[in-house]
């Protein structure tokens, strides 16, 4: 109970500007909260061992069967998006190209999820240490301005008043400044460890596709007796 009292002494003696560091702190530790759990629990770095699961598969051209194990688990891994998004243009025999496309958007908006907001404890860092650089001058501030306009008896105290609260906005703001930066870095690199998981998992299965399934040559189109207009899909081997 002493500790939360020198706490809140703390506060009161630092001012208005404590207020807007304590606004920082409480967005930076629900986007720390929310992407360590994100990036440690609920993403793996175990996708490349997943994704060795789909060969045999591929290559024996049991595609639905594919599908279906990949749809079984996109909401686990990541990769399985795309390796779903994948295997569906090759089984319309889409190509390298057409699988590869379908494939990247998929991965494009995984990399985007899995490092969505860490950038802001960066800048919350920065606007906490800032913060608390402004309550200092404001806070020096108010000392020589009460200094300047006081009796001789009372100088003492308004200067240590104002002193308490440029130094007391200054430690608040980097005590919310230091966590915040620390744990960027550390998730930011966590990021970059799955992004890089994700996309070399993916590879591996567009490579099985790509090499297993040749590109469509030219679909040719004949007319029914209804008059209704059929498609054949004439495959080039290469």
């Amino acid at each position: 109970m002493e500790m939360f009292s020198k706490i809140a002494i703390a506060f009161e003696q630092g001012g208005f500007w404590m207020w807007p560091i304590l606004f920082t702190q409480l967005i930076s530790l629900a986007i720390l909260a929310e992407r360590t759990y994100t990036l440690f629990v609920k993403n793996k770095i175990n996708q490349s061992e997943f994704v060795n699961g789909f060969e045999d598969s591929i290559r024996r051209g049991e595609l639905d069967r594919v599908m279906d194990q990949a749809q079984a688990h996109q909401a686990q891994m990541p990769v399985a998006k795309a390796i779903l998004a994948g295997t569906k243009a090759a089984k319309n025999f889409g190509g390298k190209e057409e699988i590869q496309g379908k494939m990247d958007e998929v991965l494009l908006l995984e990399n985007s999820l899995v490092e969505r907001r860490i950038g802001f404890l960066s800048m919350l860092g920065n606007v906490a240490t800032l913060t608390g650089l402004l309550g200092t001058i404001t806070g020096m501030i108010k000392s020589f301005a009460a200094v300047a306009n006081a009796v001789p008896a009372e100088k003492a105290t308004l200067l240590a008043a104002g002193i308490a609260e440029a130094m007391n906005a200054t430690a608040y703001g980097l005590i919310t400044a230091i966590p915040a930066l620390v744990m960027y870095a550390v998730l930011q690199n966590r990021a970059n460890h799955i992004v890089e998981d994700l996309n070399r998992s993916a590879l591996k299965v567009f490579n099985w596709l790509s090499y297993s399934y040749e590109p469509v040559g030219f679909k040719s189109f004949r007319t029914g007796k209804d008059g209704s207009h059929k498609e054949s899909v004439k495959e080039i081997n290469a």
